[in-house]
């Protein structure tokens, strides 16, 4: 199963609050084992256990044990994230939480990706209730407070005297100060709880978000598509022997044992995982120049003989011969139907 991250969104933003709150950044970074460098692109991954530790790191540095809660109440997803801007964009509270639920991996990834919505909505006799489906919520208490936090403060942001929340259950135990609770929370609070979950009124599911450019909206949906796609592709073995590549192929030197080594394998080991998920290294690297090639060429910003240099080919007419087995015709031709990507035979399938 692979390693829970979160977007480094959220961990410079709980690193910048609990600077604020006179912790140490030095000591901060040092403890939670985050390189300050990674944070400088939100989108980034950082591992779940970095962020924990920074969580742990950030209440003592700051004496404050309800620092996820003034976390989730400072900080809106649109500070930190895609997701929340495309949330942002929505026409109604009931689509936000839709967008929510589709992009939830690119705040945080959990289970392997097993479990692909951050809630469910269960309608009963008392109205409708928010339970948070995955087991790390039950594990992390903090993931909880903050994320529960945040929805209720950016709800009351937005609409005032209509607040998310009627009720909140939690499966942690009581604090020994459940003050901060009480304060962000203004409703009748359930510790020890079978389930993580917030009980909200149906109207709730209604309400229209401030109006927002449709035209944004999907720009800003076509990002997330994007990225969540990336970080699908990473999970893969194929994917990360991918990403080693691209960067080196112009090198030539593209051996297995090279990439096994930078992924911290023996060459035997990518060899099997890779048949695991029904390709060879070889077909892989062949796979990934016909396509880099064709990205090249297509942008008519390189030449056929700069493009055979720019996939790992020394010699220009051994390049020509392999496009030509690629796509049906040579490289001086790519505008041509016959140049694209042929469909894969069924023996490669």
């Amino acid at each position: 199963m692979a390693e829970p991250t979160i977007s480094a969104g959220f961990a410079k933003a709980l690193m910048d609050l609990a600077v604020s709150k006179g912790a140490s950044r030095q000591l901060l970074i040092e403890r939670s084992h985050i390189d300050h460098d990674d944070l400088a692109d939100q989108d980034n991954r950082i591992p779940l256990v970095n962020y924990l530790a920074l969580m742990k790191a950030g209440k003592e540095l700051c004496n404050e044990p309800a620092l996820a809660l003034q976390f989730g109440e400072a900080y809106s997803m649109t500070d930190m994230s895609i997701v929340g801007l495309v949330c942002e964009a929505s026409e109604t509270t009931a689509e936000a939480m839709v967008q929510a639920n589709r992009y939830v991996r690119l705040m945080l990834d959990a289970d392997g990706g097993e479990t692909a919505d951050w809630f469910e909505l269960i309608r009963k006799e008392d109205g409708v209730w928010l339970e948070l489906t995955s087991d790390i919520y039950i594990n992390y208490p903090e993931l909880t407070e903050s994320g529960f936090a945040r929805m209720v403060s950016g709800s009351a942001r937005l609409f005032g005297d209509n607040p998310l929340a009627r009720a909140v259950h939690f499966t942690h135990e009581e604090p020994g100060d459940r003050a901060e609770y009480d304060r962000i929370f203004k409703a009748p609070l359930v510790f020890g709880s079978d389930r993580n979950a917030l009980l909200i009124d149906e109207a709730f599911m209604s309400f229209k978000l401030p109006p927002a450019n449709r035209y944004v909206f999907g720009i800003l949906s076509e990002r997330a598509e994007a990225l969540l796609k990336s970080l699908e592709s990473s999970k893969t073995i194929k994917g990360q022997v991918e990403s080693l590549l691209i960067p080196i192929l112009h090198t030539g030197d593209l051996g297995m044992e090279l990439i096994a080594k930078n992924l911290g394998l023996s060459r035997q080991t990518l060899y099997r995982r890779l048949k695991a998920e029904g390709v060879s290294y070889e077909k892989l690297l062949d796979e990934l120049r016909h396509k880099m090639a064709v990205h090249y060429l297509n942008g008519k910003k390189v030449s056929v003989k700069e493009t055979a240099y720019l996939v790992g080919f020394s010699d220009p007419s051994s390049f020509s011969r392999a496009f030509k087995r690629w796509t049906g015709s040579p490289p001086g031709m790519t505008g041509s139907p016959t140049s694209r990507p042929r469909p894969p035979t069924k023996a490669a399938i």
